[in-house]
């Protein structure tokens, strides 16, 4: 009997771990509700946690803050008088060009699926669903954000979906970056006429209106002739072993 009722319980098991593991029907509402209750503990804690702040530390912060705060004035001055210099060519080239880069600091909720690394839900206020928006760690690229049923959904760069405008080595050899669900990145469409060597640098050339002009990707591992164009295998710089917080951008210009 024990034998019996042991492997009923077993059978059971395995059959709810795989329904849930590969039916989207079970997982969908399943991971929503998890990500409800993780947006809300989120800011439940970062409220409690600011508030705390407010009343400790303030003694001991005070000095460091003020020396930033300084250091960052000095900076907010340098860029204030560049754009004005900016600003003032444009107008002495009577340009209707203008320049206004938005980015945001976002959060990861939770991967999109059990078993895929490379897709996690964002939690983003204000999302816009009819763009693709690029998403940055630390000045180093780390994926796109594309809507998925009306939601912010992240595609690490190791995302076969993943893709974006890129320029190779110091020639700033043009191509298109993406991933194919392994370890390294792949840049296509390399035009043959550059000459492209392991251990150049690949950055964002900021054409597809995703991310920022020079972006860091990766380096080139190797490099394949194909079809009139090159490809090029890249070790990508952004690592998504422990994906948290990114900053996504939401307007380039």
């Amino acid at each position: 009997m024990n034998k019996e009722l042991l492997s009923f319980f077993s059978l059971f098991t395995a059959l709810f771990v795989g329904a849930l593991y590969y039916t989207n029907n079970i997982q969908g509402p399943l991971i929503s509700a998890l990500n409800y209750l993780k947006s809300n503990y989120h800011y439940t804690t970062e409220f409690i946690q600011d508030s705390i702040d407010k009343h400790t530390f303030q003694a001991d912060n005070i000095t460091s803050l003020k020396e930033k705060l300084q250091k960052y004035e000095n900076n907010h001055l340098v860029m204030q008088q560049m754009a004005s210099e900016v600003d003032d060519l444009y107008k002495a080239n009577k340009s209707e060009l203008t320049t206004d880069p938005k980015v945001e600091l976002v959060r990861a909720i939770s991967y999109q699926k059990f078993g895929d690394l490379n897709r996690v839900w964002i939690d983003a206020r204000d999302y816009n669903s009819s763009k693709i928006y690029g998403l940055t760690y630390n000045e180093m690229v780390a994926g796109i954000v594309v809507p998925q049923n009306n939601k912010p959904l992240g595609l690490l760069n190791r995302d076969i979906q993943s893709s974006y405008a890129v320029y190779v080595g110091k020639k700033r050899a043009p191509g298109i970056a993406h991933g194919n669900n392994a370890k390294n990145l792949v840049v296509k469409f390399i035009p043959a006429w550059f000459k492209i060597e392991e251990g150049d640098e690949v950055i964002t050339s900021g054409l597809d209106k995703i991310f920022f002009k020079g972006l860091k990707v990766g380096r080139v591992l190797s490099v394949k002739k194909s079809q009139g164009y090159q490809n090029a295998i890249i070790e990508p710089y952004y690592e998504s072993n422990d994906p948290s917080y990114f900053y996504m951008i939401k307007r380039i210009r």
